[in-house]
């Protein structure tokens, strides 16, 4: 068996006022806050998951597999992209052991659906929610997330491999 560890980061900015665009983080949707601006769903936290897992592998990053001047993925759901990660990896030989994430908003808070985006993204990876970690931070001001101009990510992933199987 070998080990292998990934980090994935992804930030997108707000879509622009007046949008009806969702907010979905972690493939959970967020009520009354304003959506992320992107190809796909911009569900930051999926994409920085996918990002870890991909660079677990050694398999490139989201953007080499999901391109976003790729039509097929215009507002893709991007559990389903992470889902897709996922069975790329099961059929080269790896198990997701475990994965975290942060993410860093100035809003909305995310307590009340951190286990609802824990059981929506561990679902996609076929993994069992205590196998998924989803924390918050704010950036106290600071900088582009700190001026609530957008949201970021950044996760890490933890990878088994059979490499007598491989």
């Amino acid at each position: 068996m070998s080990i292998s560890i990934g980090i994935g980061q992804d930030t997108h900015a707000f879509a622009p006022e007046g949008s009806t665009r969702p907010l979905v983080l972690g493939g959970v949707t967020f009520p009354g806050e304003r959506g992320l601006a992107g190809h796909s769903d911009a569900d930051v936290v999926a994409h920085a998951i996918a990002d870890a897992l991909l660079g677990a592998a050694r398999l490139g990053d989201i953007g080499q597999h999901f391109p976003d001047n790729d039509p097929a993925y215009a507002g893709a759901d991007s559990l389903k992209l992470l889902a897709q990660v996922t069975k790329l990896l099961t059929g080269r030989g790896f198990r997701i052991l475990d994965v975290d994430c942060v993410v860093q908003a100035e809003r909305p808070r995310l307590a009340e659906y951190r286990q609802l985006m824990r059981e929506r993204l561990s679902q996609a990876m076929n993994l069992e929610p205590s196998a998924v970690g989803v924390k918050a931070t704010t950036c106290e001001g600071l900088g582009a997330i700190g001026r609530a101009e957008g949201i970021a990510a950044t996760a890490v992933a933890l990878l088994e491999r059979d490499t007598d199987s491989a």
